[in-house]
C-alpha cells in the first residue's frame, strides 16, 4: 500500500535522488492490450506515433477528449506480446472501458490487470531488456519524436539528466522486486517531480486542460501522425502559438509551517490568476509548486496563495 513516507521524507528524498530507494506505486492502475492490431489501433485512438513500436521501448500517450482535452495519460511500453498501459490510480477501469467501446472488428483484446501486477518507482534511466520484468522509462524532459516544446530547450530544463522508471512486477513478488533496497514515499517522489516541472493528470489537468498549457506536447504528442480524437485542438493551437494558460513553477514563502493544498487559488493585487495544482517540499529548495495561471498574468511579479507569498518562475511563456 503506497504511503506518504516512511517516517523521514528528506532522508528518502535524498535516498532517489542517489539511485538508492524506490517507490511503492501499488495504487497505479495496469492495463494490457494484446492481438496483432494492438500498436496500430493504440496509435489511431491516442497523440504518440506507436505504430511499429519495438520491444522494450517506452512511449508516452495521451487520449484526448473531442475538444482536445487531457482525459488520460498512459505510460506505454510493449513487450513483443503485448502493449502494457500504465495509469494513474482508478483510472485503469475508465481507460479500460473507452478502449474496449472503440475497439470494432480489429484484433485486440484489453484487460485491466491492477489486481495481479504492481507498479515500483525506481530511479532508473534504462529500458528494461527480454528475460526483466517489463518497465516503462520516463521520457521526460525529452523531446521525443516530431514535437514542439513550448518550455526550455532540453539543455536547459531542471529534468535534465533525470531517471525514473516504473517497474511492473506481479503483486506476488513486489518484496523481491524490492530487493532490499529502502523504501521512499509518494511525497519523496513528488516533489522531485515538481521540481522537474513534470505534469500529472488529476494534478496539473482539469475538464480545460490542453496539452500546450503543460509543455506536455515535448514527450506526449507527435504533430504529424494523422487523426486522433482532440487532433484538431492540437494542431489549431499549435499553430496559433498561444495556448490560454500556462504552467509555472514556484517557490512558496517557507516561514509558514503548514503548506497551502492544491486547488487553492493563486492571486495577484487581489484578482484570481490561476490556481495550485502540486504541492511539495523539497529537501533544498523548501516549499514548492506547480500552478496553472491565466497566461496574461505578468511574470516578473511574486504572486500570492492566501496569504502566502509565491515566487514565479515562467515554464511556458506568456508569448
Amino acid at each position: 500500500m503506497t504511503v506518504p513516507h516512511h517516517g523521514d521524507p528528506a532522508r528518502e528524498q535524498r535516498l532517489l535522488e542517489e539511485g538508492l530507494a524506490v517507490v511503492d506505486l501499488s495504487d497505479r492502475g495496469v492495463v494490457t492490450v494484446s492481438g496483432p492490431d494492438r500498436l496500430s489501433w493504440l496509435h489511431s485512438l491516442t497523440t504518440q506515433h506507436l505504430l511499429d513500436l519495438p520491444p522494450r521501448t517506452s512511449r508516452e500517450s495521451l487520449i484526448l477528449s473531442p475538444k482536445g482535452h487531457v482525459e488520460h495519460a498512459l505510460h506505454v511500453v510493449d513487450d513483443g506480446e503485448r502493449t502494457w498501459l500504465l495509469t494513474e490510480p482508478e483510472a485503469a477501469a475508465p481507460v479500460v472501458a473507452w478502449l474496449d467501446s472503440m475497439r470494432f472488428m480489429l484484433r485486440v483484446e484489453v484487460e485491466d490487470v491492477s489486481d495481479r501486477y504492481v507498479v515500483l518507482g525506481e530511479p532508473i534511466g534504462r529500458e528494461s531488456v527480454d528475460g526483466e520484468d517489463v518497465a516503462w522509462v520516463d521520457p521526460w524532459p525529452g523531446p521525443v519524436g516530431d514535437t514542439a516544446l513550448y518550455g526550455p530547450a532540453t539543455e536547459d530544463h531542471p529534468a535534465r539528466g533525470r531517471a525514473w522508471r516504473e517497474l511492473v512486477v506481479p503483486r506476488d513478488r513486489f518484496d523481491e522486486a524490492v530487493a532490499g533496497r529502502p523504501l521512499a514515499g509518494t511525497w519523496a517522489a513528488e516533489a522531485l517531480r515538481v521540481a522537474a516541472w513534470r505534469p500529472r493528470v488529476g494534478a496539473e489537468t482539469d475538464h480545460r486542460t490542453i496539452p500546450h498549457e503543460l509543455d506536455w506536447l515535448r514527450t506526449a504528442v507527435h504533430l504529424h501522425k494523422g487523426c486522433y480524437r482532440g487532433q484538431e485542438t492540437i494542431a489549431r493551437v499549435h499553430n496559433l502559438g498561444r495556448p490560454p494558460r500556462r504552467l509555472a513553477f514556484l517557490h512558496l514563502d517557507g516561514s509558514e509551517h503548514v503548506l497551502p493544498d492544491p486547488g487553492a487559488e493563486v492571486t495577484l493585487e487581489g484578482r484570481t490568476v490561476g490556481r495550485l495544482t502540486s504541492v511539495a517540499r523539497h529537501r533544498l529548495d523548501g516549499p514548492i509548486a506547480l500552478a496553472v495561471l491565466k497566461r496574461s498574468t505578468p511574470v516578473g511579479v511574486d504572486l500570492l496563495v492566501g496569504t502566502t507569498t509565491a515566487a514565479q518562475t515562467e515554464i511556458v511563456p506568456r508569448d
